[in-house]
């Protein structure tokens, strides 16, 4: 399996990428989220909204952040739209989010033509306590089609609630997803076929996608995180698998 590393602005890239090339999205783009308040949301980097101050690395920032809940709601709905040019017919769609922009990120991938299919859940079973509240254990995976699902075109049976905690050892990003469960969602994408992430951070879903056999396309825009991207990737490669096409400078 091959990948291919795009460094750059996740919509511009996008609007380049040729119409129905890709087999299947699955992408966890920053959140602007992590606050009670617009100006707790939009004045705060990822790092003040999402680590605690306890926290014993000191893993980058990533860019992004800054959007409140309409201008990150319209943003998304262009990317998503851009990402359904791409994708083939049939071909899924599967984004992360919180519970505070989870209504947000279901208007806007019908907004970009996609038919919300469900969502599926991702459960960490160590979370933060809060007195007085429900654990906010869940963050959660929008996923749709591009038209019609064709069950023949990859007939498998995936679960809709995935438990994992969130990397501790080699964590390498803020918002690192555990690759067990990018596993078992980039099998979503037919064997052989290419999964798309435009915001690829560390690139787990790469990762995940080639031990899966599947190809992978990502785009990040951190130089940061596109270099440690780059480094995961070619270690999931063997020299006869790599393709000299990969990470764009």
């Amino acid at each position: 399996m091959t990948y291919t590393l795009h460094r750059g602005d996740a919509l511009t890239v996008l609007s380049r990428l040729a119409d129905n090339s890709v087999d299947a999205v699955i992408t966890d783009p920053p959140y602007n989220s992590g606050g009670r308040t617009s100006g707790e949301r939009t004045g705060r980097s990822a790092r003040a909204k999402y680590i605690s101050a306890d926290a014993s690395h000191d893993l980058a920032n990533f860019p992004g952040e800054n959007r409140d809940q309409r201008s990150y709601g319209f943003w998304l709905s262009l990317l998503l739209t851009e990402a359904y040019r791409a994708t083939v017919e049939s071909g899924a769609a599967l984004v992360f989010c919180d519970w505070r922009q989870l209504p947000t990120t279901t208007d806007a991938l019908q907004a970009a033509g996609w038919t919300w299919r469900g969502i599926a859940s991702w459960n960490k079973p160590v979370s933060r306590p809060q007195k007085g509240r429900l654990r906010q254990s869940c963050e959660y995976i929008v996923w749709g089609t591009k038209g019609p699902v064709d069950a023949n075109r990859n007939p498998v049976y995936l679960p809709g609630l995935y438990t994992a905690s969130q990397p501790r050892k080699d964590r390498v990003h803020i918002t690192q997803k555990p690759v067990e469960v990018m596993r078992e969602l980039v099998k979503v994408c037919p064997p052989g076929g290419t999964v798309l992430d435009p915001f690829a951070g560390s690139d787990s879903t790469g990762v995940a996608a080639l031990r899966e056999g599947r190809r992978f396309v990502g785009i990040e825009l951190s130089d940061h995180y596109a270099d440690i991207a780059d480094e995961r990737l070619r270690d999931e490669l063997t020299q006869e698998d790599f393709d000299p096409a990969g990470p764009e400078e």
